[in-house]
């Protein structure tokens, strides 16, 4: 069995659907995305938790070029597999309230970018990592251009313009690692032996930084997010936050700092800072916020920021917070997004201003939404705590200032999501918030998998560390090897 099944099933899936009537589409779509995390449960079960490369395919695609699908799934694929898989039904079973007009291409759309986000996550070749990348962008561009809010085509063209020019660098910093391998291939452990000097380097590694900087977004190559967060339909956002954004802190794992590390080395401290700086920035600008989903953009600019910080660390407690709390961080955000849904579809509003007293009306929805502010807060037992904990035990071991400061953000986020939580779920209620009504069933099931997911990877994280922890040992010393001009073994 290899990787093969997990990327074309979507596929086959997103052309079924598109063959249905609207009324059935979110019924069958629901049924292929949970079809496809079985898959991922029976790879995860015979995955080993070593360094090696498994379910691995390799195919002749275009070999005139030294093009191979050539795919495989290692401790570091295995989580953000695990992340797409487990999202996606989330995400189709939380639309099933609405009534989209042409809800077959809308599943469908959902199916193709999960396709193009698996090839992303388990790529070994160039280019069909950059075949992947463009994949899921396509899709999700058209989600939002076709399903968004009033101003989504100028919202929409500016975040294509944006990740699509970022695009364009990562392909001719591709095209340039094959043309110096000797065997010219794409495939990723050529890249990884070549002996580059410390300038091709070095532009190597800001040609991938660009592409994967935009995609983050890390400060200040934001401005595409909160606006695009706002105006795509809700499950657009949940993609987009959950999901997409996990591409560029994947890609800066596994392509940008393993085939650049003397760039990487010349770099990292800049990066860093920047990614602080967007730690404190988006929670500033996210406590002036009164649009809910604005708040959570703004929010999820300040928690990307310290994973990001955390990576360009380079250390195991670095990048294993990084990866633990990249998945906690989907689950969350997807969490608001779901609970901004809800309020915006039964009260027409996103203005925290004009709410108030939901708790009294509906405590089930109010009990389920604490749950999720308490994991985007990191408290104790809860999943966003384990992974802020690792990243900031990062940054104290590369400098205890950067860690003050990055440390800022759980206090900010308490206060800013605690005083949110406050204005839309206590007090008493108004005239508009007091026809709200608790969830329906569809809404339940999805609140509870979410609530189940944040308690339960916060009380028992080990088993998802354990995944990741060989092979990040393996890259860290891939880097080492290379910064210290040794042949990477084979």
């Amino acid at each position: 069995m290899t990787v093969s099944i997990l990327i074309f099933l979507p596929i086959v899936a997103a052309l079924a659907v598109l063959i249905l009537k609207n009324e059935v589409a979110k019924y069958v779509a629901l049924f292929f995305a949970v079809a496809e995390l079985a898959v991922t449960a029976v790879f995860l079960t015979h995955f080993v938790p070593d360094a090696t490369t498994q379910f691995q395919i390799i195919a002749p695609w275009i070999p005139k070029f030294g093009i191979y699908f050539n795919a495989g799934i290692d401790g570091i694929s295995m989580i953000m597999v695990l992340l797409t898989t487990i999202l996606v039904p989330i995400i189709i079973l939380s639309t099933y309230e609405h009534k989209y007009e042409k809800a077959s291409a809308f599943y469908a759309l959902i199916l193709f970018m999960q396709a193009g986000l698996l090839l992303v996550f388990t790529a070994l070749d160039g280019f069909l990592f950059y075949v992947g990348w463009e994949a899921a962008l396509i899709p999700i561009y058209f989600i939002c251009a076709l399903w968004g809010g009033e101003n989504r085509i100028r919202i929409t063209l500016k975040f294509f313009i944006y990740t699509f020019a970022g695009s364009l660098f990562m392909l001719v910093t591709i095209i340039y690692l094959y043309l110096q391998t000797p065997a010219k291939t794409y495939d990723l452990m050529s890249f990884y032996h070549l002996a580059l000097s410390p300038v091709q380097q070095s532009w190597i590694f800001l040609g991938f930084f660009i592409a994967f900087a935009i995609k983050i977004p890390l400060f200040p190559f934001h401005t595409w997010q909160p606006d695009t967060y706002t105006e795509a339909p809700s499950a657009g956002s949940m993609l987009l936050s959950g999901i997409m954004l996990k591409m560029g802190l994947y890609g800066a794992i596994r392509w940008m700092i393993p085939n650049a590390p003397a760039g990487y080395d010349k770099w990292y401290g800049l990066i860093i800072c920047l990614a602080i700086i967007g730690v404190v920035y988006g929670a500033i600008i996210a406590f002036t916020q009164k649009n809910g989903k604005r708040l959570v953009a703004y929010s999820s600019i300040s928690h990307v920021g310290l994973i990001a910080a955390g990576i360009f660390t380079f250390t195991r407690v670095g990048l294993q917070g990084a990866l633990i709390q990249m998945l906690s961080h989907g689950i969350n955000v997807v969490g608001m997004f779901f609970v901004w849904d809800i309020i915006s579809r039964r009260l027409n509003t996103l203005n925290t201003n004009e709410l108030g007293g939901i708790a009294k009306v509906a405590p089930k929805f109010a009990t389920a939404f604490l749950i999720i502010v308490l994991g985007t807060v990191a408290l104790p037992l809860t999943n966003g705590f384990i992974g802020e904990f690792l990243l900031l035990n990062s940054l104290y071991i590369e400098n205890i200032a950067l860690c003050a400061v990055a440390g800022l953000t759980i206090i900010f986020a308490a206060v800013y999501m605690l005083r949110m939580y406050k204005n839309v779920m206590q007090g008493e209620t108004n005239s508009l918030t007091a026809t709200f009504t608790d969830l329906a069933a569809s809404e339940k099931l999805t609140l509870a998998l979410i609530c189940v997911l944040i308690i339960g990877i916060g009380v028992y994280p080990g088993p998802i560390m354990h995944l990741s922890q060989a092979a990040v040992d393996k890259l860290i010393a891939t880097v080492n090897f290379r910064l210290m001009g040794i042949a990477v073994p084979q």
